[in-house]
């Protein structure tokens, strides 16, 4: 399998793909080492994902260029991700004996109750491009933590990363039968479906979601998915600065070139500040400096897909045909790369593809809307719901708001964030089950309850 930048079109590597003869050795080879991993204490486990994250420290610049090289996402947004990962392993360090050990309910009369947490057993990971870090620390270290194997499969546009990951991890003393990449594309996938594992954990898009939900339905084993967003973001007009939520609603928006699960999508703006919001949202895109993902400063890299860049130009095109207004960009780069132009259209509406369907590009609509009301009506139109914010100077206002939308989180005068104290979960098209927090610990693990007879 070829691995190709998406800022020069070049080969990087070619790798050597899995197929089904070596799909089952190292799943059985999984299925053994998981016995040993799962008599090892909570304690020691903690330790070797604690030096793993000491390694990912020592090796940020290499590692950061690798991630950038296969995604094109611009180096210093890189180096940010890999670095900005580790609070997982620091929420790991002080929240993994905690709620992983045996919890006694009742010791009163004749019958002591008792809850133990054990592991899944052998748990696939199918994960995604946009964020490796992020989103594969969130299942594969807390898997590790509740004494799980794990079956990785990085998504082809993110293999290098992946199989550092494995590099470190093994390195740091986790068992080379514990955790094992699984290196290629959708056939490598499917394969991981068919075989005999304990647990999917996934992060992707809604459609291959609910393949997945299906194909292993008949299996009764745990399914979680992390899947897209069209992330609402509603500005107020009593926001105490008007230039300062565009640059902070801009940055949501238009980061890690827009491809985001948590990204804001579509922007709702009270109509007496509409056009201040928008002058201030044109200014500030405009200043975004596009290129070479490696150079100092670069904002706008190339999206990691080229398949992305036909999606993004039919939403424009849609648009445009029916009354929206294209503020800048709505086209592509000449030359080598992927790149799509940041790009702002106004005077949206719902019946455009671009409000509806995710973009997962550096593309956004600006409408106006003339109350909360109409805010809320159409913050909730939407098949998904991950997550929503409002911007206001109003907090007990911006909380009716929030508390009226089905979404999984909701920000007040923020977006595009996540920690690993509160727990990750989508409503509707946006996925099923939970990561981080002490909801994700125990996503990964299967109760057993004691009745211990004196």
């Amino acid at each position: 399998m070829d691995i190709i930048n998406p800022a020069t079109e070049k080969v990087i590597q070619s790798i050597t793909t899995d197929d089904r003869l070596s799909v089952g050795k190292k799943v059985q080879k999984l299925k053994t080492g998981q016995q040993a991993w799962s008599k090892i204490s909570i304690e020691e486990r903690i330790n070797i994902l604690l030096r793993f994250g000491e390694l990912v420290e020592e090796q940020v610049e290499m590692l950061a260029e690798v991630l950038t090289s296969e995604t094109g996402k611009p180096l210093e947004q890189a180096r940010n991700e890999v670095t900005g990962a580790h609070n997982r392993i620091v929420h790991i360090k002080e929240n993994g004996t905690r709620w992983l050990r045996k919890e006694t309910i009742s010791s009163e009369g004749a019958v002591t109750e008792e809850i133990v947490y054990e592991p899944l057993g052998v748990v696939a990971n199918i994960s995604a491009w946009n964020f490796p870090y992020n989103v594969g620390y969130n299942v594969f270290l807390y898997a590790l933590l509740a004494g799980n194997a794990v079956a990785y499969k990085p998504s082809e546009f993110a293999s290098l990363t992946g199989l550092k990951f494995r590099e470190l991890l093994w390195k740091a003393g986790v068992p080379e039968d514990v955790f094992e990449c699984f290196v290629g594309g959708a056939e490598v996938g499917e394969m991981l479906l068919q075989a005999d594992l304990d647990g999917y954990f996934f992060t992707g898009s809604y459609r291959t979601g609910r393949y997945i939900a299906q194909k292993v339905a008949p299996k009764l084993v745990p399914v979680q998915l992390e899947l897209g967003g069209k992330d609402p973001l509603y500005v107020m007009e009593d926001v105490a600065d008007v230039k300062q939520a565009a640059v902070n609603a801009a940055e949501g928006a238009f980061y890690n070139n827009g491809q985001s699960c948590c990204a804001v999508e579509r922007i709702y703006v009270h109509e007496t500040i509409y056009d201040a919001f928008v002058g201030a949202f044109v200014s500030e895109v405009a200043s975004y400096s596009m290129g070479d993902p490696l150079q100092k400063g670069t904002f706008i890299g190339p999206v990691t897909r080229k398949e992305q860049l036909a999606v993004l130009q039919d939403q424009v095109q849609d648009a445009i045909a029916l009354g929206a207004e294209l503020k800048t960009g709505g086209k592509g780069k000449e030359g080598k790369g992927y790149y799509w132009e940041p790009t702002v259209l106004t005077n949206v509406t719902h019946h455009m593809k671009l409000m509806q369907e995710e973009s997962f590009g550096p593309i956004i609509g600006i409408q106006s809307v003339k109350n909360d009301t109409e805010a809320v009506s159409l913050m909730n139109d939407t098949s998904y719901g991950l997550t929503a914010a409002v911007f206001s100077a109003d907090k007990e206002r911006a909380m009716r708001v929030l508390d009226q939308l089905s979404t999984g989180t909701a920000y007040w005068n923020c977006c595009d964030r996540v920690s690993p104290n509160l727990p990750w979960t989508g409503r509707k098209n946006s996925g099923l089950g939970v990561t981080l927090s002490y909801q994700g610990i125990r996503a990964f693990t299967q109760p057993k309850a004691y009745h211990l007879k004196r």
